[in-house]
């Protein structure tokens, strides 16, 4: 009986000492654990902190980096716009031919600028050497006339005269000037002097000049070819004053006014945005689409501008404004969203990530929010976050190594 008491006392306190045992180390593991996630969540807290990624110059030219300072854009409240580029009806020249003739020499050619009055190309037809010797006739039958009036009107006053025959000759002397300025008129519509005309000079070809300056859009004629009157045969615009021509539909037409800002693209430069005030609101719609035209002169001119390129756009139809970067300016890691800023260090770049809050997008804007205040000369980079991430990530991993 004391032998069973012996052993049973024996196997409760190896028990109990079991137990202790692996509470102990329990505990111990439990510790550690804590430890590790303590120091997962200090690591992650002190993520992209103090951390850059440097490129050099010729990494910053081969990636393209595009760098300046925060945007301050308005992300919300516009209206969507497409249409061309115009020019307005007196910035458009078509140069054509008073006369039938035929086409001497041509002096421009499609793309070339002109100055007003410029020679664009040259013109001749017996036509127009048969109108400057009608001028010549012209001219010598109303020398006569004069000399003959002069004469009747001597005789009429000294009483010797006949009425009639000074009334006939005064008549037929009007009547003369009248052809005279008549055949000069035409004459200045050929570019052709009277006076050198009336000098013995007969001139065997006419010139086409241009009315306005601008640049040779068409040429419709060849050398040699005969051109009817009034035929259309070059065409001259004056691209400087080129501005965006929208087409607003209906639903919309409320919201437009004139003095709102518009943002576009044209299709040779999709990179670059144009930014535009609106000067005119048409108050006609067209039939087909129902929409009216709104027009708006281009503030920022760059690149080559051509009327009837096609145009993307945007009518801001609100003022408020908010910070804003590119799409390819920020990156998401895990569920935080990061920018980089940009310094320059001797010859290379440095970029450090900063986080940023977002919001309202437009496009391929959106607006940011940073938790803290930034300099207003901060640049940013504006493309390339992945790219900038993916190496800051290669770098941690060698340091860890």
């Amino acid at each position: 009986m004391k032998n069973r008491l012996y052993k049973f006392l024996a196997i409760i306190m190896l028990s109990i000492f079991v137990s202790a045992c692996g509470n102990k180390e329990s505990h111990k593991e439990d510790n550690g654990n804590s430890h590790n996630e303590e120091q997962k969540t200090e690591e992650k807290d002190d993520h992209n902190e103090g951390e850059e990624v440097m490129l050099s110059q010729q990494q910053f030219e081969a990636l393209k980096m595009k760098i300046d300072t925060i945007a301050s854009r308005n992300i919300s409240g516009y209206v969507e716009a497409n249409g061309t580029l115009e020019v307005p009806p007196q910035n458009e020249a078509a140069i054509t031919s008073v006369i039938g003739a035929n086409v001497v020499s041509i002096e421009v050619i499609e793309g070339d600028k002109v100055n007003k009055g410029q020679v664009v190309a040259y013109l001749s037809h017996p036509n127009i050497i048969q109108m400057q010797t009608n001028y010549l006739n012209a001219y010598s039958d109303s020398n006569f006339l004069k000399k003959n009036y002069e004469r009747q009107q001597k005789l009429y006053d000294a009483g010797v005269g006949s009425g009639a025959n000074y009334q006939r000759a005064e008549a037929e002397y009007e009547a003369s000037k009248a052809m005279i300025k008549g055949l000069e008129a035409q004459l200045r519509l050929l570019n052709i002097n009277s006076s050198s005309v009336r000098n013995g000079t007969i001139a065997q070809s006419i010139s086409l000049r241009s009315p306005i300056e601008g640049y040779v859009q068409r040429v419709e004629v060849k050398t040699g070819q005969y051109v009817e009157p009034q035929t259309e045969l070059f065409e001259i615009v004056n691209t400087h004053h080129v501005h965006a021509d929208l087409m607003v539909f209906e639903k919309d037409v409320y919201k437009v006014k004139k003095g709102q800002k518009v943002t576009f693209n044209v299709q040779t430069m999709q990179d670059e945005e144009l930014t535009a005030e609106i000067y005119s609101v048409s108050k006609t719609f067209e039939d087909n689409p129902k929409a009216v035209h709104v027009h708006a002169e281009i503030e920022n001119k760059k690149g080559i501008l051509i009327p009837g390129m096609y145009i993307q756009g945007k009518i801001q139809t609100e003022n408020t404004k908010t910070m804003a970067l590119p799409e390819s300016a920020i990156v998401k890691e895990g569920d935080r969203f990061f920018v980089f800023s940009a310094e320059k260090e001797n010859d290379d770049w440095s970029f450090k990530p900063v986080e940023v809050l977002l919001g309202e997008k437009d496009g391929n804007w959106i607006a940011v929010q940073f938790s803290e205040d930034i300099e207003p000369n901060t640049k940013f980079a504006y493309n390339n976050a992945y790219y900038l991430i993916a190496e800051m990530k290669k770098g941690e991993a060698e340091h860890e190594h």
